[in-house]
């Protein structure tokens, strides 16, 4: 075993047997480069990415080319789930090398950590247009002994385009406005691709954000026809299947064709967080029963398959099992037949789902609907809801055979980000789901993801970024931060619970005093943190938002509960940071428009007080609920509240012995409500 043995990430772990002398990031290992002066190869990729393993089998499990790496590079394993400021850094550096990045990434860098070269996936011999590995390693070898003029001047180069992309205050100081964002939605609009779902070409990915966005921009005096909006289009696309797993719900990563037929397998904890909230949001919207299935589907297989006894969620699901990308999910028409061993039931099911012998990718099936529901039930005469309760029965018989299949490999480290986006999901779904068994349910899993972030990943006094079998990493990160502060404050929405609420403010301040830029916005590391060849600060959104999108929403919705200026002083400098890049680029800034359109509407503050229990004010609360307001805040409490409830509830007496509802907007409050119907009106 090499020196990743004792690391907590499973990525690392996976290389921990490889004959390659692998370093995790360290001073160990930074210091033997300066030492020796010998480069450094950078290794970076994920527990679930499928061509980090083709590569670690063909290239690093070599004992020739293991011996050449060892002998001439200080060789760095590093996880990027685990370590995003080096992941973003050395992405910056590939993309400005060569155009594009991905994972694997490999990066060669200079003992003082500036990167000369660059790459993703090298294959052990010469294909694809590209050079096998093995002539990599050795053109640089040679470059390093006999070219160390011209590596250090691509060093410098690329090291100096780095700090020019750190992000700048921007100088017009402009802000967003509503015409901005009406313009942006009829842009993204524009772009839409109304034959299959989605935007762009293969590889097509899932836009939660950008589908989230769109929903808040929803004009219902102007839109009748809900299934035309490109939103709710595109979320009925993706969950046909392929990319949804109709057997066991959630999401897989994306979709390797424009179809949405065919997924790339992995299933990540940040995807489920942000599509189960979308659904939510589109059954809130439409009252379509369908929308509220998938929400619930994949927090259900959330809950099943990706959570640790003690509460945790873990991080993702791997795309291959028994070495064989995707085949824990693929069906042969044999199997579908042995499982579904009644005819009809059969002949139903390969309606729906176009079951054919020879399949739809490489001789098996990725089940994906190939006939609605209204069609199902016209051909097979029953009803739509009979169409919809045989569909689930055969979903579950499938479930129950395929959970004797080996199982794909588990990223059991709990991430914080991710399960600060995760308790939010969750504690939504408790809050709005009217399935009372479920909603109960779900709330029990937020608290306890809750309690199990704040026991195991606040340590001496601040947070961590990663837990696994009880080891914490040292770094942490804006987005974990920000990220865990919203989920404690939807949290706090659903149960009143005050501790949620003192934790989300006391994150709050410390991620001020730890991350804040003088200039405006949030740096993603905190100021004591590693000394790296930049200080990093990513403002566009990926896959997941970014840390300064997360920092901006979390004190705008602070600022509703508090009395403190400074969260939405702190919060409208940063949106001015992002106002040009938005207009130009809306996608990559989706979770800083939804912040903006938050900012730009002020929303309401609902405060309700009660003499005892919550259930006095449950009327209350089901008005409030019974509606999309991704914009309100409610703050609830018994009168009077104890001081360490949120400043919203201060001042605020019971009316008459009743519930009683104060409805507050852009600084102004109507008279207190008593009944629901006034609350209602007010609303």
């Amino acid at each position: 075993m090499n020196r990743l043995a004792n690391s907590t990430s499973p990525y690392l772990l996976q290389h921990a047997h490889n004959p390659v002398d692998w370093y995790p990031w360290g001073e160990e290992a930074l210091a033997k480069a300066r030492t020796e002066n010998k480069p450094i190869f950078l290794s970076i990729g994920y527990a679930a990415c499928h061509w980090c393993h083709v590569m670690a089998h063909e290239s690093f499990e070599n004992i020739e080319t293991a011996a050449y790496m060892n002998k001439h590079f200080i060789c760095i394993k590093v996880d990027r789930e685990e370590r995003p400021d080096l992941d973003n850094i050395y992405m910056q550096a590939t993309t400005a090398m060569t155009g594009s990045g991905g994972w694997p990434m490999s990066v060669f860098l200079t003992p003082d950590l500036r990167p000369f070269y660059a790459g993703t996936y090298f294959p052990p011999v010469k294909r694809y247009n590209m050079p096998s590995f093995s002539d990599v390693l050795s053109g640089l070898v040679n470059a390093w002994q006999n070219e160390h003029d011209e590596i250090e001047r691509v060093g410098n180069q690329i090291s100096q385009h780095l700090q020019q992309m750190v992000a700048q205050p921007d100088k017009s100081n402009t802000s967003l406005t509503q015409e901005d964002l009406t313009r942006v939605t009829a842009s993204i609009t524009g772009a839409y691709d109304w034959g299959y779902g989605g935007w762009g070409d293969a590889p097509k990915f899932p836009q939660p954000m950008t589908i989230e966005f769109l929903l808040r921009q929803i004009d219902f005096s102007r839109f009748k026809e809900l299934g035309k909006l490109p939103a709710i289009h595109a979320l009925k696309s993706m969950a046909r299947g392929g990319m949804y797993d109709v057997v066991g719900g959630g999401f897989s990563r994306y979709s390797t064709d424009s179809f949405w037929r065919i997924p790339h397998f992995e299933k990540m904890l940040y995807d489920n967080a942000q599509l189960a909230l979308a659904y939510l949001h589109a059954w809130q919207i439409t009252d379509e029963p369908y929308f509220k299935r998938i929400a619930i589907e994949t927090l259900d297989f959330v809950a099943r398959e990706m959570t640790h006894p003690d509460g945790g969620f873990y991080s993702s699901l791997d795309a291959d099992s028994e070495g064989e990308e995707g085949k824990f999910y693929v069906w042969t028409k044999e199997e579908i037949g042995k499982t579904l061993a009644d005819d009809s039931d059969f002949e139903f099911f390969a309606a729906a789902y176009g079951i054919t012998e020879k399949g739809n990718w490489e001789g098996k099936t990725v089940l994906q609907r190939a006939m609605d529901d209204a069609t199902l039930a016209a051909r097979f005469n029953i009803n739509e809801q009979q169409v919809a309760d045989k569909l689930t029965d055969c979903h579950s018989r499938l479930l129950t055979v395929r959970a004797s299949r080996v199982r794909p490999g588990t990223d059991d480290k709990v991430l914080t980000a991710w399960n600060g986006l995760m308790l939010h999901a969750f504690a939504e779904a408790a809050r709005f789901v009217d399935d009372k068994q479920k909603a109960t349910e779900y709330l029990i899993l937020a608290a306890r993801n809750a309690d199990f972030l704040l026991a195991n990943l606040y340590v001496e006094e601040r947070l961590r970024r990663s837990w696994r079998n009880g080891q914490v990493t040292n770094e942490v990160f804006l987005e974990d931060y920000a990220a865990l502060i919203i989920g404690l404050i939807e949290l706090y929405q659903t149960d009143f619970n005050n501790r949620w609420f003192v934790a989300a403010q006391k994150l709050a301040n410390e991620m001020i005093a730890y991350f804040s830029d003088p200039e405006g916005s949030f740096f993603d590391t905190p100021q004591n943190g590693e000394s790296l060849l930049i200080r990093p600060k990513d403002i566009q959104d990926n896959a997941t938002p970014s840390g300064n999108a997360l920092a901006c929403e979390a004190l705008l919705k602070l600022a509703s509960f508090t009395d403190k200026a400074e969260y939405r002083d702190l919060a409208e400098k940063a949106l001015r940071l992002i106002a040009d890049s938005a207009m130009r680029y809306p996608m990559a800034f989706a979770r800083w428009l939804s912040a903006a359109h938050r900012a730009l509407d002020n929303g309401k503050q609902v405060a309700i007080l009660f003499d005892a229990g919550i259930e006095n004010a449950q009327a209350m609360l089901d008005v409030i609920r019974s509606a999309y307001r991704p914009n309100v805040v409610i703050a609830a409490s018994p009168y009077p509240p104890p001081t360490d409830a949120p400043a919203l509830l201060a001042g605020r007496p019971v009316k008459d012995g009743k519930a009683t509802a104060y409805v507050c907007e852009h600084f102004v409050c109507k008279q207190p409500a008593t009944t629901p119907e006034e609350l209602r009106t007010q609303l």
